[in-house]
């Protein structure tokens, strides 16, 4: 079985909003993928979950999105190539400072939610985000969505000297196309901790996951996106991270 990085979402609280358990996911985690301030996370948020990855040893990762509060970054908007240029680096660079002053630094990015799934769907703003990453720091690495074959996306990021993760989802069900299945759709995600923690350890086993009309589909991924936004989640984080402890050890 791989071992895979767990990534999680983090600091998306906002003002007097608290939304997910950080404190009690931090310790189970490997990576920290923190909003900056534009779906969700205000500055005393940003600083605060950084405090928590630097105390417990988590990477930390910028997970920027389109400029929408009220829709929690779930929403398309239509924005040129330099306007996405221009609120990446609005919002890696925020939360690197926060970073910075804790003697910490981003290490990788993670686009949020409807900037997430447009740019799988969509090369020219693929193409776009890699290269503001590459732009602000071609030394971070760029999560993306894994796929039955990761190829074309690694020919894509290569001359912009860029390094990739690929991301599978362990509590997130998928259609045939690889695709994650719309959060509005029936069974889009898993609530239960057992299932949760069979798709991840599938995943890391190299078996082939069922989608949503029946088929198999096949990942070839580096990190687990895990959610932590309730108590079944933290149980079911507690028992993957186990997992991939119990395999790094072998």
């Amino acid at each position: 079985m791989k071992t895979l990085l767990l990534n999680c979402d983090m600091g998306e609280s906002f003002g007097a909003w608290k939304m997910g358990l950080d404190e009690e996911v931090m310790p189970h985690i490997d990576c920290a993928s923190i909003a900056c301030g534009f779906h969700a996370g205000d500055p005393g948020v940003m600083r605060h979950t950084v405090s928590l990855a630097v105390r417990h040893g988590v990477r930390i990762g910028a997970h920027p999105a389109y400029p929408d509060l009220a829709g929690f970054g779930r929403r398309s908007m239509s924005c040129s190539a330099q306007e996405i240029e221009d609120l990446l680096h609005y919002q890696i660079g925020a939360l690197n400072g926060i970073c910075r002053a804790q003697g910490a630094r981003v290490s990788y990015v993670k686009p949020h939610g409807a900037l997430y799934n447009d740019m799988m769907r969509d090369p020219e703003l693929l193409h776009t985000v890699m290269r503001a990453v590459a732009a602000y720091d071609a030394d971070l690495q760029l999560i993306l969505l894994a796929r039955r074959d990761n190829s074309e996306a690694a020919s894509m990021a290569a001359p912009y000297g860029l390094s990739l993760l690929f991301e599978a989802f362990a509590d997130r069900a998928y259609d045939a196309q690889g695709h994650l299945v719309h959060r509005a759709l029936p069974g889009a995600v898993h609530l239960l901790h057992g299932a949760v923690v069979a798709q991840a350890l599938d995943i890391a086993a190299g078996r082939p996951l069922i989608t949503a009309d029946g088929s198999s589909l096949l990942l070839e991924a580096d990190t687990l996106c895990v959610h932590g936004d309730n108590p079944a989640a933290i149980t079911a984080i507690q028992h993957i991270h186990a997992a991939m402890q119990a395999t790094a050890g072998r």
